[in-house]
């Protein structure tokens, strides 16, 4: 059987495999921050509350204000929330909150109802404020998803980092989110989660390889495993012998030893690997479910329960300038960094 079974290019949002639904990356050139930590532009022309146009290089996405994604509710599955450059303000109806970025993490359990906002404070009033994350949808399986929800954060600091270089010197490095690689232990995912089985082979890598390296992608153990590289970054890379065009999604067999092999400039590429959940999916804007029924009972409950409810006052609440990152979870518990 051929290691690359299908190259595409990439769509938006990207294109998923089982167990993953979802995946988007934003990658936005946000001008210097204004007084209340939103743009220092003109916002005339921009379709507030659904701007994903990418005006001037930046999107407002539904903030009014500030950048990001006010309150809005989630059921039956998890966020994964990687941030690579700036910040994101986080709130829910848990009564958790922080400010994370700059390599950071969040990974959330939506499970039975939640309600969050993420809104992308520009903080830097003197210089330009760049963000890049990727968002990933990763499902739960019937059994989990009226889970408690679960809040969980992986900062930039702990977060394992493999580091190997090829015969001619040449540099590949790989941040492990979440799976199993030689030598390298993960940061464990939150306990309802589907990741948490080990047979479920879920992986989340993303990958940096310097102009000219070759590194090889251990396989799966389980033959069922499904696997996705995304190309996003890079003039052209090799996979398994194969050619691939920058800005491609391809497919992989998940069993198989894979070669990666750069071209002249700086790859990067992101990884999603798992073994199917194998279930039905109904789906309606925030709520993944199984079925119909389970769709109109988790808008049934939402009107009735707000998830919690709302506490904080504004739908798209954020930090001072000056605060740091930092996480307070529902229990009190607080994380500084």
């Amino acid at each position: 059987m051929k290691t690359v079974l299908s190259i595409a290019p990439l769509g938006f949002p990207w294109q998923t495999i089982d167990p993953f639904l979802f995946c988007v990356h934003h990658n936005d050139a946000y001008p210097r921050g204004n007084a209340l930590l939103g743009p220092d532009a003109s916002l005339a022309g921009r379709k507030l509350g659904q701007d994903f146009g990418g005006k001037d290089g930046w999107s407002m996405y539904h903030g009014q204000t500030v950048p990001g994604f006010p309150s809005h509710p989630h059921r039956g599955f998890e966020t994964v929330t990687i941030v690579r450059r700036g910040l994101i303000d986080h709130s829910d109806s848990l009564g958790a909150t922080a400010r994370f970025g700059g390599g950071d993490v969040q990974w959330l359990t939506a499970g039975k109802g939640i309600v969050h906002c993420e809104m992308f404070p520009l903080l830097k009033s003197d210089a330009p404020n760049p963000a890049e994350l990727f968002q990933i949808w990763l499902n739960l399986p019937a059994k989990n998803k009226m889970a408690e929800p679960h809040f969980t954060m992986f900062w930039h600091e702990n977060i394992p980092r493999l580091q190997a270089s090829d015969a001619q010197g040449h540099v590949t490095e790989v941040t492990c989110i979440a799976g199993a690689l030689p030598g390298v232990t993960c940061l464990p995912p939150p306990p309802d989660s589907w990741a948490s089985k080990a047979d479920a082979e879920v992986g989340i890598y993303t990958i940096r390889m310097a102009p000219g390296a070759q590194w090889t992608l251990p396989a799966a153990r389980d033959a069922r495993t499904r696997r996705q590289l995304y190309f996003f970054s890079g003039s052209s890379l090799r996979v398994a012998g194969e050619g691939v065009p920058r800005a491609s999604v391809i497919e992989v067999q998940g069993n198989h030893d894979c070669l990666l092999s750069n071209g002249e400039d700086e790859a990067e590429l992101l990884v999603l690997q798992g073994r199917p959940i194998g279930e039905p999916v109904a789906q309606y804007g925030p709520f993944v479910m199984n079925t119909q029924a389970e769709i109109h009972q988790a808008f049934a409950d939402y009107r009735r329960t707000e998830f919690g409810g709302w506490h904080w006052g504004v739908s798209d609440p954020v930090h001072p300038r000056g605060k740091g990152r930092f996480a307070r979870h529902a229990d009190g518990t607080l994380e500084e960094r």
